[in-house]
């Protein structure tokens, strides 16, 4: 519901203004009469900072829609009306982000909307797959179980994302610091040792001769360096935006060495716990493949889910397209092929999730622990390399003198 700001005179004759939140202007006006309040004034809220600039806003975080998800769940589980559980999740809500749409969510409900399409009305805080599943659920009498669903759901692919984001964040640390720490160098320490071996009046060693000329180089084209590694990144992202640079971009991530192989593992079981949840929900397999491929994250991934789809229309079985999309591993594709001739293929896939969870949790344990000492070595040696190239004269000082 929209916020009303309002003036009015009390029956004392003293001037009052105030903020209430209301349906429209004539529900403002009844509660002041109530209040005994002659109103003098009565109109919209103006919007704050972070409505009226949207870079601004807060994003909606996963744990805000785990939060929000579960709460939501409890509270409707309980007895509480959908109506009576907005109003109470929307008042508590601290993003204000998420708050805002809570409540644009509340008005449509009170107004005769359904819960799932208040929430399609914001897809970059409610995807496909949570508005879906809620339309399933309240066709289906269920709403509460899809909520836990979700809240479930939501939090295991947050917690893989995040798992392999912090194997991935260690290694760019480090090649940022090693560049800084290199740069800085260069720029700065480098000059003042090439300002002492200047009247040595000696063929100085060659790694030093390498350090002086790099120093030169940076400090004279500093400028241009920055602007071309500007444009460099700015051109990528505009690449990176179009659909032939994701397609690019998502298969060498998948083909990367060592992390590749960590994607696909994270991917794999982010799309079994995306379909089983759907296909348990009572969704149809096709629109499940629609919502998951759209839900992938990756364009490989997406273009092999929406392949399986279309192959299912024409009458084969998802094992049997999946193995020709050469994405999915063999494992996986044969216990889906099993949980297919069973019967119980929700069950599998889910299996399947909670195998790969483990399996990704292993394998970011396993590798972060190979990775630390190794990133330490190398920043080591990088720096220690460039601090032994500028000793190296001192040791021909006593030669000299």
């Amino acid at each position: 519901m929209p916020d009303f700001v309002w003036k009015g005179v009390n029956f004392k004759g003293v001037k009052r203004k105030g903020k209430l939140e209301a349906d429209n202007e004539r529900v403002v006006e009844a509660h002041l009469k109530r209040m005994r309040i002659t109103p003098t004034q009565i109109k919209p809220a103006p919007k704050d900072l972070f409505e009226s600039i949207k870079f601004l806003q807060p994003k909606v975080s996963q744990q805000n829609l785990i939060t929000f998800t579960g709460n939501f769940s409890t509270m409707f589980d309980a007895g509480l009306t959908l109506v009576k559980c907005l109003e109470i999740l929307t008042g508590q809500e601290e993003n204000k982000t998420l708050k805002s749409a809570l409540k644009d969510v509340l008005s449509n409900v009170t107004s005769g909307s359904t819960f799932s399409e208040g929430l399609k009305k914001y897809p970059k805080i409610f995807d496909d797959l949570y508005c879906n599943l809620v339309a399933a659920g309240e066709e289906g009498g269920i709403l509460e179980n899809i909520l836990q669903r979700l809240a479930v759901h939501i939090e295991n692919s947050a917690r893989i994302k995040a798992k392999i984001k912090g194997a991935m964040i260690m290694p760019m640390i480090t090649v940022v610091a090693g560049v800084a720490v290199t740069t800085l160098m260069l720029y700065f320490v480098i000059p003042v040792f090439a300002e002492m071996f200047a009247g040595m009046g000696a063929t100085l060693p060659l790694p030093t001769r390498v350090m002086v000329i790099l120093s030169d180089f940076l400090r004279g084209n500093i400028i241009y360096i920055i602007v071309c590694f500007a444009v460099f990144v700015f051109l990528f992202r505009r690449f990176r935006a179009t659909e032939r640079g994701q397609v690019i971009w998502d298969r060498a991530m998948l083909q990367a060495p060592v992390f590749g192989d960590l994607q696909r593992k994270g991917a794999v079981a982010h799309f079994t716990r995306t379909l089983s949840t759907m296909l348990a929900a009572g969704v149809p397999i096709m629109d499940a493949l629609d919502i998951t491929a759209s839900t992938a994250g990756n364009k490989i991934i997406e273009q092999s889910v929406i392949d399986t789809r279309n192959a299912i229309s024409e009458g084969r079985g998802i094992a049997e397209t999946m193995s020709e999309s050469g994405v999915f591993p063999t494992m996986v594709i044969q216990m889906i092929n099993v949980g297919e001739e069973a019967g119980a293929l929700e069950t599998m896939l889910g299996h399947i999730a909670d195998a790969y969870d483990e399996i990704v949790d292993n394998a970011v344990d396993a590798l972060t622990k190979a990775i630390e000492p190794l990133m330490f070595i190398m920043l080591g040696t990088l720096v220690g390399g460039m601090m032994m190239a500028m000793y190296m004269p001192m040791f021909q000082i006593g030669d000299l003198v």
